[in-house]
């Protein structure tokens, strides 16, 4: 039992001391995400397998070219697909953006987020995964974002980066990260450092800590890093 909690104050001090420090580099950098709800859910579609620039621009068309939300609710899927072109995936995209408004009209009578506002986390975020299209970690991602719920979401360079750290060990023989892998994750990082790691996390993974090549010798948190199942250099 003394052995455990030694491991387990150790383990938390890391935790802190890796918040600091990608803090003190990255300075919680929000990566243009939104406060409306609805809006950041949008965003986050547009965003799926985008680039920055590219997602950016996209969301932004679409709301240049339906600036409502009741404007995009009501457009059939191939108008609203004109605008997003440009990110691909339009038509997809076009009909995941149809099928979840029509499913948050049904709910909450109009093209809104905001009844969410008034839920907890748990029953916001079982309406949101609820929704065609979205699972955990957008789900997440809304909770955290646009509704400051002090949750985790894992998006690819989390996931990455926290197995490296050997803060979690995948479930899937595949090594993907599977729902309870993200409860797991989240449940280990205290909540009041979930928003600042997960922002910040994204920045050293897009930075420095990449699949391929990580750069551990500029890394701001090597101190606290066994890089498990970091490719050793040749």
């Amino acid at each position: 039992m003394r052995t455990a909690n030694v491991t387990t104050r150790k383990y938390s001090s890391n935790v802190w001391n890796i918040a600091a420090a990608l803090k003190s580099r990255y300075r919680d950098f929000s990566h243009y995400n939104l406060k409306n709800p609805l809006d950041e859910l949008l965003f986050i579609i547009c965003s799926t397998k985008t680039g920055e620039a590219s997602y950016r621009s996209t969301f932004r068309s679409l709301k240049e070219t339906f600036p409502t939300h009741y404007q995009i609710a009501e457009a059939p899927a191939e108008y609203i697909a004109r605008p997003i072109v440009s990110g691909g995936l339009s038509n997809q995209k076009a009909k995941a953006i149809c099928e979840l408004l029509d499913v948050i009209v049904a709910r909450f009578g109009e093209p809104t987020l905001k009844p969410l506002r008034k839920m907890s986390d748990a029953d916001a975020e079982a309406f949101l995964v609820s929704l065609p299209g979205v699972g955990k970690k957008v789900a997440r991602c809304v909770l955290m974002y646009s509704l400051g719920r002090q949750v985790f979401p894992v998006d690819t360079h989390c996931w990455r980066i926290a197995r490296r750290l050997g803060w979690v060990r995948p479930t899937q023989k595949d090594k993907h990260c599977a729902p309870r892998d993200m409860d797991r994750l989240q449940s280990k990082i205290p909540p009041e450092l979930r928003y600042s790691l997960h922002v910040n996390i994204i920045s050293l993974g897009r930075e420095i800590c990449t699949p391929a090549a990580p750069r551990c010798d500029e890394c701001p948190i090597s101190a606290w890093c066994p890089k498990i199942g970091v490719p050793r250099a040749k």
